[in-house]
C-alpha cells in the first residue's frame, strides 16, 4: 500500500468516531483529527511520503516499531507515546484499522469521564 492510501483508509476510518472532528493546518499541510479536542492522529506528508501519526501505549510502540519496517517514531511527536506509519509493504489496511481504533481510544481513555464520548474500555468501531 502506497502512503495515499494509507492516509485514506485511516482518515476514513477516524471520521466516523464519536466525538472525532478534523481540523486541517497548512504550511505544511497537516490533518490532525482530535476527539473532545485532543488530538488522536495527524496526517502530513514528509519529503516525498504520505505518512500517519498514531498514539500508542510505550510498549507496543517500540513492539511495532521492531516488527514492522514502514512503523517509526512519531515524527514531530513524543517518541515514546506516538509512532509514524508509512506506506510499504509491511502495513496493510487491518493493521492501520487497529492502530487507529488503539490510539482513539488512549485519548479517549485520558478524558475526563464526564467528556468520554465512548467507553474506551469496551468501545468499538461500527464498520470493519
Amino acid at each position: 500500500m502506497d502512503g495515499q492510501e494509507l492516509q485514506k483508509i485511516a482518515g476514513d476510518y477516524a471520521a466516523g468516531f464519536p466525538g472525532t472532528g478534523l481540523e486541517r493546518r497548512s504550511g505544511p499541510d497537516w490533518h490532525l483529527y482530535k476527539v473532545r479536542g485532543k488530538v488522536f492522529m495527524l496526517m502530513t506528508d514528509m519529503p516525498g511520503r504520505p505518512v500517519v501519526i498514531l498514539k500508542a501505549d510505550p510498549d507496543d510502540a517500540a513492539a511495532l516499531r521492531e516488527q514492522y519496517a514502514d512503523i517509526t517514531p512519531g515524527y514531530h511527536m513524543n517518541k515514546r507515546h506516538w509512532i509514524t506509519l508509512q506506506g510499504g509493504g509491511t502495513v496493510d489496511g487491518k493493521l492501520v484499522k487497529e492502530l487507529v481504533v488503539d490510539s482513539y481510544r488512549l485519548v479517549v481513555g485520558g478524558l475526563p469521564t464526564s467528556e468520554q464520548p465512548v467507553d474506551p474500555r469496551t468501545w468499538t468501531p461500527a464498520r470493519p
